[in-house]
């Protein structure tokens, strides 16, 4: 069961990716619990495995017009499918790794596997797991905790 603490570090994780990368402010919408196992994708997800003292996954999900205007504002022009997979999967490391600075180094985390285009392969591995609405310019993505 993740603490209202651990939920912050991810939120503070997710609104300074935005504020550092792209050099404008993302919302946060209220976290809710997901306890039937799916709580979902959109079409491109960036996942990264947790072990160590916790086990489980946590990903960064978005559409890829979120991804197309993000790597816009980063300067990036080449908006290929390639790069879009890159960012999505950067996006959820870094999240991930600024968590692991709160959590310590018993708090492991993989290298991101990325899925596009097929929300369906992406499931949650425990039935309850955690899902941080973000909002950024027009649109919306999620991140999902999914940690035993």
């Amino acid at each position: 069961m993740l603490k209202e603490a651990e939920i912050r570090t991810f939120i503070d994780g997710a609104t300074n990716y935005f504020e550092v990368s792209a050099q404008q402010a993302a919302t946060v919408g209220s976290p809710y619990l997901v306890t039937d196992g799916n709580p979902g994708a959109y079409e491109y997800t960036g996942v990264i495995g947790i072990s160590g003292a916790r086990k489980g996954i946590v990903y960064f999900t978005a559409p890829r017009g979120m991804l197309t205007v993000l790597l816009m504002r980063m300067q990036e022009t080449d908006t290929s499918d390639e790069n879009i997979k890159d960012l999505v999967g950067e996006v959820a490391n870094t999240i991930s790794g600024n968590a692991r600075r709160d959590f310590g180094r018993n708090f492991v985390i993989s290298v991101p596997v990325v899925i596009a285009h097929d929300a369906d392969k992406v499931t949650a591995p425990h039935r309850r797991s955690y899902v941080i609405p973000i909002n950024w310019r027009t649109h919306s993505a999620k991140l999902v905790v999914c940690l035993e």
